[in-house]
């Protein structure tokens, strides 16, 4: 499909217009196309060589607007930190429409109503780190928000050190831009359980269509809504957890009603294993640390309770809540029993108790946590664990581990080649580090992109061999594992 045969659905303007800001994004100067993703013109139908043209360059800069696009900024609010923010929005986020389900949405547009002390752009480091992670999150089948297009300019944007850094924009996409936020800045408003409804009747029709059939209420209706999110949310901790991931600010305004992984900050994966990594330094208290995300998801959940009980049954919502941890916990084990191949139905306690010593061995031997699981899959047999050894600061808590391992294959009856095809399947060889990012954001603040589209290559395809690029599949250097990065990242 061509870009001028796309036609936008914009259907938004159905809510209060206290609700939203209808406004036209502020181009940058002299934009240029830096990256696009393939993948993500899959799911619109777009031609990759249209991307490749001025014309898409313009519309991600807001200088041209696709067929039926009325471009808006949404308004919600949200617990930052624990503290209730009473407005928030899209400070620097223009929605543009929807294609073939997916709202298509630049972020680093300008100034809007929500920008507050803010200046609505968004700077090129942190633009190359959401659009690779959007697209490396989807390579390693976690849920989350995509990204179509990164372009760049030469409009000077200032941040906290003074000096002038270049703004850049990126075309995200998502089945769902709701966020809990969203439902607490609606429960606030003078028409609060009308907006309630048709806000909850939204999230329905875009994420949870299934909903519509098969419920006697709309109380009912809605309740269920809040179950799915609740499931989906468990799965999606135990994906973050399992890989290693940490968000870093985990607040009510940046969590999907879709169960996705959304807006990008100071994220990171796990370097050297420590379940109390922090990776935003204004979390000085760690309540986003990477052990505590899933009791700050369960804790978000139960805001979005509170924001529902005008048109739920509040103690039906806090009830089902309680399943949240135990599911949590389930799906977690399931991805940590394949990242060590053991086949889970083989054992009755899922092995919880050689997961949880792993845990502690990587812990204690200080070795980059994916690393370990991907040398794991290289072994062809346990008595050499050389290649895993070598990589320990500390040996001896990974040569315990391994005899427990080998004990529990044994009296489990384990195929070894099946073990070995599961790991495969389960452990990629590249997981994107900061660093790495560093390295591309270095390279393209000197007008080269190149090693921006080969992330995106590796991040896409984290399975695959990308001999070039070996270096990133060895462990993090020293001297840039577990940094702690700022909310502008």
């Amino acid at each position: 499909m061509k870009l001028n045969e796309l036609k936008l659905d914009v259907d938004y303007f159905n809510f209060d217009e206290k609700l939203y800001q209808e406004l036209n994004p502020q181009p940058l100067n002299n934009a240029h196309l830096i990256s696009y993703s393939k993948s993500a013109c899959d799911l619109i139908g777009l031609d990759y060589e249209e991307c490749e043209t001025k014309e898409f360059v313009e519309i991600v800069n807001g200088e041209k607007l696709l067929e039926g696009s009325l471009p808006y900024s949404m308004v919600y609010a949200g617990h930052q930190f624990g503290y209730f923010v009473p407005q928030l929005g899209d400070g620097r986020a223009i929605n543009l429409g929807s294609v073939n389900k997916w709202h298509l949405q630049t972020k680093g547009s300008g100034l809007t109503r929500y920008s507050r002390q803010g200046d609505g752009r968004a700077v090129l480091r942190s633009s190359i780190r959401e659009y690779i992670m959007s697209e490396a999150m989807h390579g390693l089948g976690i849920p989350t928000t995509r990204a179509l297009g990164l372009i760049g300019s030469s409009h000077p944007v200032y941040r906290s050190y003074g000096e002038a850094e270049t703004g850049a924009i990126v075309m995200r996409m998502s089945p769902s831009w709701i966020r809990i936020g969203t439902f607490e800045f609606f429960a606030k408003t003078k028409n609060s359980e009308k907006n309630l409804t048709q806000l909850a009747d939204y999230v329905i029709k875009q994420s949870y269509p299934y909903l519509e059939e098969g419920t006697k209420t709309k109380e009912e209706k809605y309740e269920k809504m809040f179950f799915e999110l609740v499931d989906n949310t468990a799965k999606l901790m135990a994906q973050w957890q399992a890989y290693g991931f940490m968000h870093g600010v985990m607040n009510t305004d940046n969590m999907s009603m879709a169960g996705l992984t959304i807006d990008y900050g100071p994220y990171a994966f796990m370097d050297t294993f420590d379940k109390h990594n922090i990776c935003n330094h204004t979390d000085s208290q760690g309540r986003y640390s990477y052990n505590n995300q899933p009791h700050i998801a369960g804790w978000n959940l139960e805001v979005l309770a509170n924001t529902l009980k005008d048109i739920c049954d509040f103690e039906k919502l806090i009830k089902y809540l309680q399943t949240f941890i135990p599911q949590h916990i389930k799906e977690y084990l399931t991805i940590m029993n394949k990242r060590i191949g053991l086949d889970e139905s083989l054992s009755g306690n899922a092995n919880l108790d050689l997961i949880i010593s792993l845990l502690s061995a990587l812990e204690n031997a200080k070795i980059d946590y994916n690393c370990f699981f991907y040398e794991l899959s290289k072994l062809e047999d346990l008595e050499d664990i050389s290649s895993i050894t070598d990589i320990c600061v500390f040996k001896e808590p990974i040569i315990q581990w391994i005899k427990e391992y080998k004990k529990v294959i044994i009296s489990q009856g384990q195929d070894l080649k099946k073990m070995k095809e599961l790991m495969k399947s389960t452990n990629p060889k590249f997981v994107i580090k900061n660093y790495m990012l560093q390295e591309a954001i270095d390279n393209a603040n000197e007008g080269d992109f190149k090693l921006t589209n080969d992330l995106l290559n590796i991040a896409q395809n984290p399975f695959d061999e990308h001999k070039e690029f070996e270096r990133y599949a060895k462990p993090t250097p020293n001297e840039h594992s577990n940094l702690r990065l700022s909310c502008s990242s």
